[in-house]
């Protein structure tokens, strides 16, 4: 957590990490930049089916659908954060000739949504109604 935390800081200055090592191809910048923008896109996608269960699936009882809005929302904030991070640790690695970083956070958030996904063919396939 708290190599999270310092980090988060240099989110907000990158002039901090280009003093350290040296400066990479910068196609393995730029690829770093595109893996972080997937990793936006994926985050937005998620924000999205948080705010269309809760809008289009009136019907649904309140819990589950406030249980699955929420589940897709905090899925799409923890990889938007994961992304700005892994991006900056990938950055100073390559700046420092270190091996990239290992995440379990793919893994992670493929759990979330296939377990989001399972509920919600459950709930399909029951009709549920609130």
């Amino acid at each position: 957590m708290i190599a999270f935390v310092r980090n988060a800081r240099l989110w907000f200055a990158p002039e901090q990490v280009r003093k350290e090592g040296s400066t990479p191809d910068y196609r393995f910048s730029l690829a770093n930049e595109r893996t972080f923008l997937a990793w936006l896109r994926t985050a937005l996608a998620l924000i999205g089916g948080g705010f269309a269960v809760d809008q289009f699936l009136p019907d649904l009882r309140w819990g589950w659908r406030v249980g699955l809005a929420l589940a897709l929302l905090a899925a799409g904030v923890l990889c938007a954060l994961r992304a700005v991070n892994h991006w900056m640790r990938c950055e100073r690695a390559m700046r420092r000739g270190e091996d990239l970083p290992a995440s379990r956070f793919p893994a992670l958030l493929s759990v979330v949504v296939a377990l989001v996904a399972v509920a919600m063919v459950v709930v399909v396939l029951l009709g549920w109604a609130g």
